[in-house]
Parts: C-alpha cells; sequence; structure tokens
C-alpha cells in the first residue's frame, strides 16, 4: 500500500490509463522508448505488473516524466515475491538509467542490488513501500503510516458501533508498508478500542482470487466476525466482491485502502460504507518529479531539501530521507462520485 485533502479534490479527476510494462523476464514491452544512458531515463518498478494501483501511480510518473522531456519505463514482475525486484533493478542499472523508483516488495531482500546501482550512478527513489533507507536516495511515503492506520481503525470502529471481532486481509506477509500500517493499527486498538478484538490477519499476497478465497475464509473461520479491514487496493476490491453476494452483506463491515473505481458499485450498493486512499497518480508524479531533483542535483535527499513536483507544488524533504504526500481521505457514497481514478 505512504496529501492534502485539498489537493486530492483538486487533481483527483485525472483519468488513469493502462498498464505500462517492458519486456524483461516475460514482461511484455510498454512500448515507451527505452534510453539506456540518458541522464533523465526514469525506470518505474512497482511490486507487480497488471495491479491497479500501480497502473494508476505509474500513470502519474510518465505524466511527470513527459512534462519534464525525460524517458520513462515501467518493469516488474508478474508477482509480488521478496526478490522478485532484483534482476530488474540489475538491467537498469546495467542500463544506465538515470533514476529507478521503486515500491518495494521486501526492505532488504532489493538492497544489493539498489546499493551497486547507486554506485553506478543511478539515483534510487521508493515510493509506497520503503526499503532500509541505506538503499536508497528518497522515499516518497503516501501518508504517514500513524496516519493511514488511524484512518482505518476509526473507520472500521465507527462501523460497528467501536465493538466486536474484527480482521485484516493484508497483502504479502513481507510487505514493508502492510506491516508498518498492521503494527500501528494494533496499537491503536489496544489504545483507543478496548472493545474491538482482532482475531485474525490474513495474506492475499495482492492477488484477486486468493483475497477472495481468504475473505471466504475468514467468515467461515470466524463467524461472530464484525468487520474486516483491507489496507490493500486489491484486498479490499476482492473482500467487497466477496460480501456483494454473500448473506455477510450487511452485516460484516468491510473499510480499508481502495480506489474509487474500483470500490464505486459496493458503496453505491450498500456493500462499504467508507474506504481511504490517497490519490496513487499524484504519488507517482511525485515520486518522478523527486528522481529528476535528484538526478538534477537539485537535491541530495538530506533533511531540509526542497524541490518543484511541476503542479503539485514545493515539497520538503523530512527525516531519514522521506517526503510526504500527504494526509488520506475518506470516500464515501456522498463524494466517490467526484473521483475517477
Amino acid at each position: 500500500m505512504k496529501f492534502r485533502n485539498r489537493r486530492l479534490v483538486a487533481v483527483a479527476a485525472i483519468a488513469v490509463t493502462a498498464t505500462l510494462g517492458l519486456a524483461a523476464c516475460g514482461s511484455s514491452s510498454s512500448g515507451s522508448s527505452s534510453a539506456g544512458g540518458d541522464k533523465d531515463s526514469i525506470t518505474f518498478m512497482p511490486k507487480n505488473l497488471g495491479n491497479p494501483y500501480f497502473d494508476a501511480s505509474d500513470a502519474g510518473g510518465k505524466k511527470a516524466v513527459n512534462e519534464f522531456g525525460g524517458s520513462y519505463d515501467e518493469v516488474g514482475p508478474d508477482t509480488a515475491t521478496p526478490d522478485g525486484q532484483v534482476s530488474f533493478i540489475n538491467t537498469a542499472a546495467q542500463q544506465g538509467v538515470g533514476a529507478i523508483v521503486l515500491s518495494a516488495d521486501d526492505p532488504k531482500a532489493p538492497c544489493d542490488a539498489l546499493k551497486q546501482a547507486m554506485s553506478a550512478g543511478t539515483k534510487v527513489v521508493t515510493f509506497d513501500s520503503d526499503t532500509d533507507p541505506s538503499c536508497r536516495d528518497l522515499f516518497v511515503n503516501q501518508a504517514s503510516p500513524a496516519g493511514i492506520a488511524k484512518t482505518q481503525v476509526d473507520l472500521i470502529a465507527k462501523q460497528i458501533g467501536d465493538a466486536g471481532q474484527i480482521a485484516i486481509l493484508s497483502a504479502a506477509a513481507n510487505a514493508t508498508n502492510q506491516n508498518a500500517w498492521i503494527a500501528l493499527m494494533k496499537k491503536d486498538l489496544a489504545a483507543d478500542h478496548p472493545k474491538i478484538k482482532l482475531v485474525d490477519v490474513v495474506y492475499g499476497n495482492d492477488d484477486d482470487q486468493t483475497s477472495f478465497d481468504k475473505t471466504a475464509a475468514l467468515l467461515s473461520d470466524h463467524p461472530d466476525l464484525k468487520g474486516i479491514i483491507s489496507p490493500t487496493t486489491v484486498g479490499i476490491a476482492a473482500a467487497a466482491r466477496y460480501l456483494d453476494t454473500s448473506s455477510s452483506k450487511g452485516k460484516v463491515a468491510l473499510t480499508g485502502l481502495g480506489t474509487p473505481n474500483q470500490m464505486r458499485k459496493y458503496v453505491k450498493d450498500g456493500t462499504v460504507t467508507s474506504f481511504a486512499l490517497w490519490n496513487p497518480t499524484d504519488l507517482g508524479y511525485l515520486a518522478a518529479y523527486a528522481a529528476k531533483a535528484l538526478i538534477d542535483g537539485d537535491i541530495t535527499g538530506k533533511q531540509g531539501d526542497s524541490f518543484k513536483a511541476g503542479s503539485l507544488g514545493t515539497f520538503k524533504v523530512g527525516a531519514n530521507g522521506e517526503v510526504l504526500l500527504g494526509a488520506p481521505y475518506v470516500f464515501t457514497k456522498s463524494n466517490i462520485d467526484k473521483f475517477h481514478f
């Protein structure tokens, strides 16, 4: 699965287009030019190709790269695994790309490859899901982990009357961002919601069918379950699809992180009351401009550095080389038709 509500409202209507891919380890070509050795060539590496969330974020990245006249590529594994991105990192570094923009499947597995790329002069920006800070120049965080966790806990608490059993349907067990949010959710539940009991955490591996099956299993294993939090766009959509036609519709609440286009049907038919997200298109757009600022030497990644990110305005680098997009936004039946991504 890391803006300012006003900014989201202003720009979230940007339509998101198709997935871009580049041939590598069986992946298909994006059709965009691969400019090995071009200092303004930027390669986006999502956790896995064919994921609607990364279709959106990487489309934002491509938009930014086109604005500043660089060369854009998207490559990555078909399935999210801890070391699945390593070969793509190595290839991009060998091609001499100016920057790699990566959503890490694992905080440590890609580090050796990323450090080698950095030693060869390639800038490394992580976004959405971070690596160890020593393995990158900047991390573009969609929102603060505490803010993301609290938003989701507050939403489920409101929907179930602040009492009862809940479960979490996550992405991959090694996903840095997911694990950070879950740890914070557990703390928030313990501190502020003593009548809510977290009875299970399961992993759908950001695969639609696996997440669908895990939802069915949760409801079977926990007959008194009152709510599910799914902090992953693939998971929440799959869980909503299951609940929509099950006897649990209207009885088991569902919230988490999703995109309006995925969740519109389920919000309108009452399967889901509310959910949250940042604008993933903005996240990719900001990450691309951060990479450009590093390539140009406008910033180095130290705290206090600032740079202009196109139409999003000026951003500052915080502690540990982190750039924050903003705060989560809550989508409901009353506002969801304002957004189209």
